[in-house]
């Protein structure tokens, strides 16, 4: 499994050495077409094609190789740095998988997502409950994530939702209603403009 990975890292490398329009980029200049490619990858999974989903997370992985490579030259970091970092936040963050004594109860998926989260809470301190939400966020999932928080910190405040309710707390009404039925209210309007297109 590595050597297709060390490949590539080598194919960026020389990329950025050998073809001007590479070598002039920057981590600015390239947040565009990271953002294009996240959202090519969300299609591709809407779509149910693994080959589309193979090849769009090729792309995607490509941009993360882009960066890692401009911050490699600059001695910022390297691509080992980058992984070396996810894979021990996931070693710290999932106790119940690789730090759980034997004979420890399973945990189910709730649970899991509980203690995800008291974990993240002890290493990031946050004095606000939008502290860490990039303000780029789609509105429906910058919605979920400001109501998750409230949740958490015990402080839920559901916005009023009658016909006579601004639009704005209606749709925020929409997005506490999808957490309840433990639906993603991002991936719920989707769905239902796909369905709509297809009618």
């Amino acid at each position: 499994m590595g050597e297709p990975l060390l490949d590539f890292g080598e194919v960026m490398r020389r990329l950025r050495a050998e073809c001007p329009w590479k070598a002039e980029q920057t981590h600015r200049s390239l947040a565009r077409f990271l953002l294009e490619e996240t959202h090519e990858t969300i299609e591709a999974i809407d779509t149910g094609d693994p080959d589309h989903l193979r090849e769009e997370l090729g792309d995607l992985l490509l941009q993360v190789y882009f960066h890692a490579v401009i911050a490699e030259e600059s001695g910022a970091f390297t691509l080992d740095d980058v992984a070396r970092g996810i894979t021990e936040k996931m070693l710290r963050r999932n106790p119940h998988v690789f730090g759980a004594p034997e004979g420890t109860a399973p945990m189910d998926a709730a649970a899991v997502n509980d203690a995800w989260q008291e974990i993240k809470a002890t290493e990031k301190a946050r004095e606000h409950v939008t502290d860490g939400l990039p303000p780029t966020l789609p509105a429906l999932l910058h919605a979920d994530k400001v109501l998750d928080r409230r949740a958490r910190e015990g402080s839920v405040v559901l916005p009023p939702t009658g016909d006579d309710a601004d639009l704005g707390d209606r749709l925020l009404g929409l997005v506490a209603e999808a957490r309840a039925a433990d639906r993603d209210p991002e991936q719920a309007l989707r769905d239902a403009v796909r369905r709509l297109l297809e009618r």
